[in-house]
Order: structure tokens, then sequence, then C-alpha cells
């Protein structure tokens, strides 16, 4: 394994930086915040252009079939500038489908989310807020010409611009993922009151909506095994986000603690906000070492691909949490108010924590599959 980033993949950050810095600004994203609109579209397009919504995918569909670890790369940008667009939503579905789907589905719809003329997300979460089988109450049943689905399901991000939901649900002691066009009767999607606006989440209702055969993700009613890998790969995701928030979070308290003098000398000098440097510096260079050693193994398909996973998770969920805090903490009364963005990094920090487990779920996973 090699510890270090190759050119290629430098040139890939710099370019993600470079252009972000320019088209997703603070201005930009706090115009989205200020706005009608849960997303911008101009900036998904020009992400398009880029070829950055096929990265992960393979080639025959229109990818770039590059790996986990330069789509690291790039998550770790858009998280650095909070960009408001639906990637990560987009590609848990698109995973899944990868995952899961047989030749036709992937086909149908892959080609589509690589475009970025197809918006997606994946529907899991139901009252428990958990990611397990065992709490699914949203059923799937056969009819004649097909599937009927039925329940609810929370928490889902970017649902309401969505124009995919792969939706998992029981079947008999099974479970099952569906492809779900947004626009089908019987789905009725309202949006919830969320601590992160610039990511959206919504209650999807599923009433009697009917399906045919052909949506039901590669044929198979015992889903999980499969799931339970792109959820991992999910995971890896969601930390290369947070790893950029914290970085940004960190170097806009060290340039806050040198730009601000109280009397008389910087508020950096003093050793209070040292430590708090030192201890943050800590947990990002932490968190990023976790986290790409997780990408790396689900780049390799490695046996400890789910155990670095979760490790992952747990750590720089905490991580996150602890320097976007700190980041309002070295500000002080400044970094309560909305003209600073610290509260921004604050509440994503919270909505990354959540999504697919917190670290209190990661750690008893970890501490399951070491036996522990």
């Amino acid at each position: 394994m090699n510890f270090g980033f190759t050119e290629e993949q430098e040139l890939l950050r710099k370019t993600a930086r470079d252009f972000l810095g320019e088209h997703a600004g603070s201005a930009q994203v706090r115009a989205i915040l200020d706005g009608p609109e849960s997303w911008s579209e101009p900036l998904w397009r020009r992400m398009e252009e880029l070829g950055w919504l096929g990265l992960a995918f393979p080639e025959r569909f229109g990818g770039a079939g590059l790996s986990m670890v330069e789509l690291g790369i790039v998550l770790e940008e858009l998280g650095r500038c909070l960009a408001p667009v639906p990637f990560l939503p987009t590609l848990l579905a698109g995973f899944s489908i990868l995952e899961l789907g047989d030749e036709k589905q992937k086909q149908e719809w892959l080609p589509r989310i690589c475009s970025g003329s197809a918006l997606a997300s994946l529907a899991i979460t139901e009252e428990r807020g958990t990611e397990e089988p065992g709490d699914f109450a949203c059923s799937a049943s056969r009819v004649a010409s097909g599937w009927e689905l039925s329940g609810h399901k929370l928490f889902v991000p970017d649902a309401g611009v969505a124009d995919l939901l792969v939706v998992a649900a029981r079947v008999g002691a099974g479970v099952a993922l569906f492809c779900l066009p947004r626009a089908a009767a019987g789905v009725k999607i309202s949006a919830l009151r969320s601590m992160d606006a610039l990511r959206p989440l919504h209650r999807v209702e599923l009433e009697g909506v009917r399906l045919p055969e052909s949506a039901l993700l590669g044929g198979s009613t015992d889903a999980w095994p499969k799931l339970q890998r792109v959820l991992d790969r999910g995971r890896v995701m969601i930390c290369a986000e947070m790893v950029g928030g914290a970085e940004k979070c960190l170097e806009d308290s060290v340039r806050y603690a040198k730009e601000r003098v109280q009397f008389g000398k910087p508020i950096g000098v003093n050793q209070a906000i040292k430590h708090k440097c030192a201890d943050m510096l800590f947990e990002v260079e932490s968190a990023k070492s976790i986290t790409y050693y997780a990408a790396w193994a689900a780049r390799e398909d490695h046996a400890e691909a789910p155990l670095a996973a979760a490790m992952a998770k747990a750590y720089v969920s905490d991580a996150y949490r602890h320097v976007s805090a700190e980041n309002i903490q070295i500000h002080g009364g400044v970094g309560f108010t909305w003209e600073y963005d610290c509260h921004l990094y604050f509440k994503r920090a919270k909505s990354d924590e959540a999504w697919l487990g917190d670290g209190s779920y990661h750690r008893e996973r970890v501490a399951q599959m070491l036996n522990l």
C-alpha cells in the first residue's frame, strides 16, 4: 500500500480545488441558502462537464473508471466548500444499481447518472433511524402487474429533486431494492425540517405504489449482503466529505487566530488557542489517514474493507463534530453569528455524523467484527 498520492491524484485535487474555489465559494453557497432552490444546477452542470458524476463508474456506462481513492479526493474538496449539489445521494443510488442491478437496469440508469441527466437518492432509513433490515417496515408484495410498495422512508436526502429513488423494502424474510421513479403514482414527498439546509431531508410516503417486475434490482429479494457493501462504500464517501470540511475548519481557525488581535497581540499566541489548534490538527490528519485507508481497502476489495469503513465512520464523525465546534469557540462571539460560516460546517458535521450511523453505532460494529 502506498500512503502517498500520485502525481495524477494531486493534479485532480488541485483542479477540483481551483474549480470549486471559483464556482462554489461562500457567496455562491449562501446564495442557495437565501434563495428558493435547494441545490445549484449550474454547479451540477459544470461538474458534469468535468466528468465528476461518473468518476468511479465503469467506462462502459460513460464513467471514468477510477477508484474510491480518486472519488475521495473530489468528495474531500466538495466537503471543504459545502457544495450545494446532490452528489453523494446520487452516488449512493448509482452504486446500489451497479452492485445489485442486472445489465438492463444498469444500462437504463447508470449512463444517465454519469451524464448528470438523472439525479437519484437511496431511501433506506425509517422510524428507528438505522439501516438495519430488522427495522424496515416498508414492504413490497407481488401483484399481477409486478410489485406493490407500501410504507414510508425518512431522512431521504435530496428526494425532492431526485428523478429516481432506490428504495429498500421488506419482502417476506428478505430485503429487496426497487428502482422507483419519483413521479410514480402513489409517491408523496414532503420536506423535513433539518439542521443542515444545504442537504435537505425528506419523508417519502408510498401508498400502494405499483411497479413492474423490472423495477426489482437484480431480480433478488435477498439484497442485504450486497447492500451492506454499498453502505460501507457510502460511509467511506461520507468520511471523505467530512475530512474536507474538518480541514477547512482548521484552516479558518488558524487564520482567525493570527488575524484577531486582543490587548495588542493576536489571540493565537495564547497557549489555550495553540492547544486547541494542535488538537484539531491531530484529529484532521488522523481522520484523513483512516479515511484513505478505508478507501484503499474498498478499492482493493480487501477483507478488512467493512471493518475499515466502520472504524473510519466512527472516528471521523467524532473528529469533524469536535473540530467544527472548536472552530466556533476560537472565533468567539462572532463564531455564532450568521455572517460567519462556522455554523454551516457544524451543521454539516452533525448531518454527516448521523448519516449511515454515528460513532457509537460503528464502535459497536467494530467490536462485533473483532469479537470483543
